[in-house]
């Protein structure tokens, strides 16, 4: 009896050991996770490569949310801080005209929950001479502009989102990085 009964006192202390070890990865990892913080490096005011052949120039105090922005050959996403707003350039390929990439990123505004797209659509021009069209949108508590670019069969979404007062603050400097936007295959 004495036997079995420090066998099952030594089952136990491992079965326990074996949780708290379970217990510690499952809450510890993602508590540690939790408490370090989203990469963000400051970029403003240099040319940064999106993907895709796509590069900006973000505003001067913009830093980069490494951990939402990926670069590849053939396409990319960044997304910027800019103070309180958030700008977001995505580049795929695409094979439609500029009315079918309009359509398609009013589509992915509005199947966000509370966003819908508010006016016309106006054109844009870059400065390196890339054409597209934009326009703005709306949420509870947010608004935002949109614009879209095609070129050699890739599409170029620019989307920027924050409180009326924060993109009021930030538009001049996010207009004028949107301008910058340039394509080299």
């Amino acid at each position: 009896m004495r036997t079995a009964g420090g066998r099952l006192l030594r089952n136990f202390a491992g079965s326990l050991t074996v949780l708290a070890v379970i217990l510690g990865i499952a809450f510890g990892l993602p508590a540690i996770n939790r408490m370090v913080p989203a990469d963000l490096n400051a970029v403003g005011g240099k040319a940064y490569l999106v993907g895709g052949g796509v590069s900006v120039v973000p505003p001067l105090h913009a830093q980069v949310d490494a951990s939402k922005t990926r670069p590849a050959a053939d396409r990319g996403t960044v997304l910027f801080l800019v103070g309180p707003v958030r700008y977001v350039i995505v580049v795929a390929p695409f094979g439609g005209g500029i009315e079918d990439a309009a359509a398609k990123l009013r589509t992915k505004i509005e199947s966000t929950r509370g966003y819908q797209v508010a006016g016309g659509e106006d054109s844009i021009n870059t400065g390196s001479g890339l054409k597209g069209v934009g326009g703005g949108y709306t949420a509870p508590g947010r608004i935002g502009r949109y614009a879209v670019f095609l070129a050699s069969g890739i599409s170029i979404e620019v989307t920027v989102s924050g409180t009326e007062v924060g993109l009021s603050d930030e538009i001049s400097a996010i207009e004028q990085s949107v301008a910058s936007i340039t394509y080299q295959s």
